[in-house]
């Protein structure tokens, strides 16, 4: 039978199990049945016995030789049959079940010769049998792959794998995995192909990859060979959320690179082999390995390690994956836990625990729930009821046979989390209870079982259980264990458990319903902190008691200890002494003492808090054993503080202490050697040298130099000798106390706080004798910065010794690198002072070396050291320092740098001289951003200013302020610090169609965050019932409304305008004349908008002659309506008027014939309907003032007392008396005249405004006295009035109402899409619904009805249809009214109007 390299599902080993215990219980039932008849005869078999045993005696006397040795022979297959049928039921029993995989045989190693065929042969046990699968090189065998190569085959329980033809590419290592319910077992064996000397296969050596890990230093020519193993595109520290995917690699590159001779590559979780599962894979290409978790859990959080194993050789590389935990479904909920593990597996209950969560959600954990489910369904049950705190538990009510796994959720006081990653699955069986199977039978069974003869099982008495001790107890829960008893009888052994308080002997069954089948058992329900004793009691199939049976009755097992209900395990102390200490500059490593007197540790959760946020972040989610763990992931520059917990399964420790703040930088190292040791001058006895400063600082600044010298007499080196104890800051050092004519050597060390680096090179040798040379020495110390592809600039120290005179200047030489040295030339003709230079004019991509010489008046001295070789060029990413003038005027240089290292700073200076003390400037740096700001930028500050990068290749750059630039640069300033907001129009006033007053100006350009101050009589004036004030942002339009003007509003109006910085203004004055007639016409124009509201005149009423010398009386009217009715009067008397006017063009006329003196008087026009009144008055007498009576009218302001004027003059006088009382105008109380009326106006009438009033009229030559009495029922029927007006008023403005946007009727064609907007309005905002022919009708995917912002409405047909044609209405409604805007829409088909539009032609040509 050819067997496939693929392991089976865990659904076959589920139906496999299951299989078995069937055919158990089967077995059981037939023993049950043959016991019985053997029972039954068993007297007839004993009474015979005797007489077969005469008879058998004599048929031997009669049977011949030949006979007898035939039957005897029968005699002993018959009893070989029945011993192998008993032995093959024996291991049947139910208390031998399933065991684990166990290898009898095991593969060997070979090595075979190319072209050969080896064979590979196992043996292995088990219950269920076990299935087995080859793999090569961890990967399963399939032989249908490559047909021939490989035959699997297993028989009678021996498994082969033939390799035939072997190639160098079998060379491998072969594993042999066999796996059922109960486990896997592996074993493995290496086949190693050789080839004969010389021959060599060029095709065998095709494009492509093999996985062959060997454990073994061999190559394809037989002999052992040296691997260097190198990492590249590494992965680093990497961040991950759970649920998402990740991978890790890195590329390998190994020398001697030998085809065909693959490495071995295997990955490591903190330690541990990971192997490849549904939630991790591995591969190899052949250049680079990979890592790939399809799901991350938190299980997968810790350090992964590559180890690449070449023969004999191997390298390995490492980083720290970390695993956050998922966004919480309920926000405040706990995090999940992790690691749920199975850990004690028997039929009547499972153990298992899990480790809590780092992440509390913010409250904290009230317990965890349990959930379970069977293999091979996706329905998910909770184990318990309550949440259990303990982070372990007994799973019980599980079905015999049948696998599970399971998860667990976290609960705190705002909700569940989320569930954990589930656990392996698991299968409800009794390991005790192991099937001793070994293989099976090599003959099948025929169903038949024959009792042999042996002692009878019957009578035997069952003996108690032993060792009965509590393995685990908890408030929750108690595990009891004991070992079977020794006597148990045929039947099998059940258990029933007693439990009694301690001190009494008032003995309980726990478990009188359901026997227990395994020796373990977790008692529930027991109350916390008392005590108990227990013990066991058995029983079999035959009864049940004091360990009873169908012979008797045991005795019941010893009683345990007394033992008390609660938590056995504390929850651990808190960690102590956590100290934090630098290691990257993203990563800090913390350290603390471990948890005294801790039992059971899982490990410690550590968190990490920004200094002052108060915020604490986890940097694990799995716990770490240990007392010391790297955080990643921080800020680099920022400040933070530690704090550790420990966890065990009772629960989480207290918090540790918080540690120290330390700031995150990268670990400080010793610096790196000095070089370039020189002789800067020689004295008799003593010398001064110099040096060029370690490339490396090791992160932070060198705080001195250590030298030593030794003699040198006959090229023979003496002893070493310090020259300074106390370290020396300058990279120069005068060494005392030499000997004149002595050659000496040096050597020359660099300190900072990390300690005192290795010494340099071993200069060359120098001999101390006195310069008597009249020139200066040589410059030191020469440095090359801000290197482009043109320039850089050249930086040195001056000479020790000057010579005989001062130096004076300095002259720079400078060659290509390769040129020989009589190519030397000078950059300057005459000496410059400084000791810089900034060299222009180097070609891009050569290489120069240079060199600087001092003058003094003797002459030029000796040529300093040389600086370089360095190439011209601008690198990649090379930035230059910029200058920047913010918002407040404030002038900086500003430089930035990508190439940093963990120990780089900035250093500033000016004409290369260190600011660091400058009184002037202020340095900030952050990051890889350095800042210099001017304090007060002036002439002082004229000058070259450079930024160097420390612990670079000489990253520099430098910006140059002369006096030009300093000009621009105070202007920029200024402008900036003091910025105006430019006006296009200035600040107007305009009086509205409703008399509003409207204030506008415009700017010409505003931002988001413009502000307007509104400025009143040097008073700032805000929104409210007076004042409406609006900004359009993107037209610049500033605006304010008034409703009206009052005497208390005269004065001067500005705005004034903040946008940023930015600032303006715009005034405008209103007062004397200018604000009058500005009030005059603003109230002529409410009063007239409100007149106009309703039918009103608009031309007033006039007279004229006829040709038939009749006065014809004529007026203009508008806003009319069917029911508007006109009426006319002379001298207060209606008159009649035979036809009824049509207001035919808004003509209304009265046609007076014969005019006589007696139609003399004042003519009055009244129009008139719901929505309000209007009049016109013509005088025809003689001009003289009169008044009529004062009238009240109730308004939606107040009270209005009021009287018609025959003309009106600029110079009359108007005076208001309230009981004989002057009235004092405000803006409750105001006066005025519209047209020929005069009112007063009392706004929000209150009693005290009750009693007489007078309005006296003169005109400078007659006057008039009118009175009216404002009290008793006129008042309250006045005020009852004004209270209906402005309740109305306020319904009308707030109404919902819809303005506008809907048309009459819609006509379109069909499968079109109708789309129709329009705007609403009501305070509060209006509820909107649709009707369809008079019906609700609500949205859906063909109708889209939507209401945004509370102003706006969409219709949307997306296709139109026949069935959309209809009326429809828009409602709107709130609690002051409601309105409906109807509209028909009318679908049509083009068809169906052509062929309409053809009958009717039709139809004409016909009646024609």
């Amino acid at each position: 039978m050819h067997v496939s390299g693929i392991t089976d599902t865990e659904e076959e080993r589920i139906k496999e199990a299951a299989a078995y215990i069937a055919q158990r219980n089967l077995l059981a039932s037939e023993e049950g049945i043959m016991s019985k008849q053997s029972t039954s005869s068993k007297q007839s078999v004993v009474s015979k016995q005797s007489t077969s045993t005469l008879q058998q005696e004599e048929s031997f006397e009669k049977k011949s030789r030949k006979v007898a040795i035939r039957e005897k022979a029968e005699r002993l297959s018959l009893r070989k049959t029945l011993e192998e049928t008993e032995a093959y039921h024996g291991k049947l029993n139910e208390d031998h079940l399933l065991h684990a995989p166990e290898f009898i045989i095991k593969p060997r190693s070979h090595t075979v010769w190319e072209k050969e065929s080896v064979k590979l042969h196992c043996s292995v046990a088990g219950w269920p049998e076990p299935r087995l699968t080859w793999y090569k090189n961890q990967v399963p065998i399939n032989v249908h792959a490559n047909p021939g190569k490989y035959i699997i085959e297993s028989r009678y329980g021996m498994h082969t794998l033939e390799i035939n033809s072997c190639d160098f590419e079998d060379t491998a290592q072969y594993r042999a995995s066999a796996m059922n319910v109960k486990g896997e077992l592996s074993a493995y064996a290496s086949v190693v192909v050789k080839r004969y000397k010389g021959e060599f296969d060029e095709t065998r050596f095709h494009a492509g990859a093999s996985t062959m890990p060997l454990s073994f230093a061999v190559t394809p020519y037989g002999y052992a060979s040296k691997f260097e193993i190198h990492f590249d595109d590494k992965f680093d520290v990497s961040f991950g959320r759970e649920g998402e995917t990740m991978s890790l690699g890195c590329r390998v590159v190994i020398t001697p690179e030998i085809k065909h001779f693959q490495p071995e590559i295997q990955w490591y979780r903190n330690g541990a082999p990971v192997s490849p599962s549904k939630w991790v894979q591995t591969h190899w290409s052949g250049e680079r390995a990979t890592l790939t978790f399809s799901h991350l859990n938190k299980e997968d959080e810790g350090l992964y390690t590559i180890r690449v194993r070449m023969g004999e050789y191997y390298e390995q590389y490492s980083a720290y994956v970390f695993v956050r935990d998922a966004d919480a479904e309920i926000e405040g909920a706990p995090a999940s836990p992790l690691d749920v593990v199975c850990l004690d597996a028997n039929k009547d209950y499972i153990i298992i625990s899990w480790k809590q969560p780092a992440v509390d959600g913010g409250s904290p954990i009230l317990g965890y729930f349990i959930d379970k489910c069977e293999v091979g369904t996706d329905s998910w049950s909770q184990c318990n009821d309550t949440p259990v705190k303990f982070a372990r538990f007994p799973v019980t009510g599980l079905i015999e046979g049948r696998s599970y796994i399971f998860r667990v959720r976290a609960v705190n006081k705002t909700g569940i989390g989320l569930p954990s990653r589930v656990s392996e699955p698991v299968a409800a069986l009794d390991p005790a209870e192991k099937a001793r199977l070994k293989s099976r039978p090599s003959a099948p069974w025929t169903g038949q079982i024959i009792v042999t003869e042996e002692e009878p099982s019957e009578g035997i008495i069952p003996g108690p259980p032993t060792d009965l001790s509590v393995t685990e107890a908890t408030r929750s829960y108690v595990v009891l264990s004991w070992k079977p008893p020794g006597q148990r009888g045929h039947e099998g052994i059940m258990y029933f458990v007693e439990k009694c308080e301690a001190g009494t002997e008032n003995w309980q069954r726990v478990n009188t319903e359901l026997p227990v089948k395994s020796p373990r058992f977790a008692l529930f329900d027991l109350a916390e902190g008392k005590s108990y004793c227990f013990r066991v009691r058995c029983s079999n199939s035959a009864g049940v008691g004091l360990c009873s049976n169908s012979a008797g009755v045991g005795e019941p097992s010893e009683a345990t200890e007394v033992t008390v209900v609660g938590d056995k395990l504390d929850i651990p102390k808190a960690p102590g002494n956590i100290i934090p200490s630098r290691n990257t500059d993203t990563s800090v490593v913390v350290s603390w003492e471990e948890s005294k007197d801790a039992k059971e540790l899982v490990g410690y959760y550590i968190e990490s808090s920004v200094v002052g946020s108060g915020k604490w972040e986890p940097c694990n989610n799995n716990p770490v054993k240990g007392s010391r763990f790297t955080c990643h992931g921080l800020v680099t520059g920022q400040s933070y503080i530690f704090r550790v917990r420990a966890v065990n399964a009772a629960g989480l420790s207290e918090y540790s202490q918080d540690s120290e703040a330390i700031e995150v930088k990268a670990a400080i190292a010793v610096p790196s050697p000095p070089y370039d040791i020189t002789c800067l001058e020689s004295f008799r006895d003593s010398m001064v040298l110099g040096w060029k400063q370690p490339d490396k600082t090791g992160g932070t600044e060198i705080t001195g130099y250590f030298v030593n010298y030794r003699e040198v007499i006959g090229g023979v080196a003496g002893k070493w000798r310090e020259a300074n104890i106390k370290a020396v800051s300058d990279t120069a050092y005068k060494i005392s106390d030499l000997k004149e004519n002595t050659v000496y050597q040096f050597q020359v060390a660099a300190m900072n706080i990390a300690g005192l680096g290795a010494p340099s090179a071993i200069s060359e040798c120098f001999k101390c004798e006195e310069w008597t040379i009249a020139v200066p020495g040589p410059p030191h110390n020469l440095k090359y910065s801000e290197v482009r592809k043109n320039s850089l600039v050249l930086q040195w120290k001056p000479p020790v010794h000057s010579g005989r005179t001062p130096v004076t200047g300095y002259f720079v030489d400078l060659k290509e690198a390769n040129a020989k040295d009589d190519q030397w030339r000078g950059l300057n003709e005459a000496a410059i002072k400084n000791k810089y230079l900034k060299v222009q004019g180097l070609k891009e991509g050569v290489s120069y070396v240079f060199r600087v010489r001092a003058i003094n008046q003797a002459g030029v001295g000796k040529p300093s050291d040389l600086a370089g070789p360095v190439v011209a060029e601008t690198r990649p990413g090379t930035k230059e320092v910029v200058v920047h003038v913010d918002d407040d005027g404030v002038i900086s240089l500003n430089f930035e740098c990508d190439q940093m290292s963990p120990q780089s700073e900035f250093t500033w200076s000016k004409d290369y001289v260190s600011t660091e003390d400058s009184p002037r400037v202020e340095v900030e740096s952050k990051g890889n951003k350095t800042k210099m700001t001017f304090k007060d930028l002036g002439t002082d500050d004229l000058g070259i200013y450079s930024c160097d990068v420390t612990d670079t290749d000489g990253i520099a750059s430098s910006y140059v302020i002369d006096e030009e630039e300093l000009k621009r640069l105070l202007a920029l300033s200024q402008e900036h610090k003091f910025p105006t907001v430019p006006v296009k129009s200035e600040l107007a006033v305009e009086i509205l169609e409703k008399g509003q007053v409207r204030f506008w100006m415009q700017a010409e350009k505003l931002s988001s965050n413009a502000k307007v101050s509104y400025i009143f009589n040097d008073k700032e004036i805000f929104e409210g019932p007076k004042y409406k004030m609006h900004i359009d942002r993107n037209t610049g339009i500033i605006e304010m409304f008034m409703e009206k003007l009052q005497d208390d509003d005269e004065g001067t109006y500005s705005f004034q305008i903040q946008d940023g910085k930015a600032t303006g203004h715009s005034t405008i004055v209103l007062i004397g004349d200018v604000y009058k007639n500005l009030q005059k016409e603003a109230e002529f124009q409410r009063q007239e908008w409100i007149r106009k509201q309703g039918p009103h005149f608009a031309e007033y009423l006039s007279w004229e002659v006829t040709g038939e010398c009749n006065v014809l009386l004529k007026c203009k009217v508008a806003n009319i309506k069917k029911e508007t009715h006109i009426v006319w009067y002379k001298d207060e008397r209606e008159i009649s008027v035979d036809e009824k006017h049509d207001f035919k063009d808004g003509i209304c006329t009265l046609l007076i014939t014969e005019f006589s003196k007696k139609d003399a008087g004042f003519y009055e026009v009244i129009l008139k309907d719901d929505r309000g009144k209007d009049k016109s008055r013509l005088k025809l007498v003689d001009e003289a003032l009169s008044a009529s009576d004062l009238k009240i009218q109730s308004t939606a302001e107040g009270i209005r007392l009021y009287s018609f004027v025959t003309y009106y003059l600029d110079d009359l006088k108007v005076n208001w008396f309230h009981n004989e009382s002057g009235i004092k105008y405000t803006d409750r109380v105001k006066s005025g005249v519209t047209g020929e009326q005069i009112w007063l106006q009392i706004n929000e009438p209150t009693p005290n405004d009750k009693g007489k009033y007078v309005m006296e009229l003169f005109d400078g030559k007659t006057g008039h006295r009118k009175t009216v009495d404002l009290s008793g029922q006129a008042y309250d029927e006045a005020f009852a009035e004004f209270q209906r007006l402005k309740q109305a008023a306020i319904a009308e403005k707030n109404r919902a109402r819809v303005l506008g946007g809907l048309p009459d009727v819609v006509t379109i064609q069909e499968g079109k899409a109708l789309n129709l907007t329009c705007n609403v309005w009501g305070d509060p905002t209006p509820e909107v619904s649709w009707l369809k022919n008079e019906k609700s009708l609500a949205s859906d995917d063909h109708c889209s009805l939507k209401f945004e912002s509370g102003k706006t409405a969409y219709f949307t047909i997306t296709g139109v249809t026949t069935s959309d044609s209809g009326k429809y209405g828009l409602v709107v409604k709130n609690k002051y009214g409601t309105e409906t805007s109807d509209f028909t829409v009318s679908v049509f088909i083009p068809e169906e109007e052509a062929r309409k539009a053809a009958s009717e032609s039709q139809k004409g040509s016909k009646s024609k």
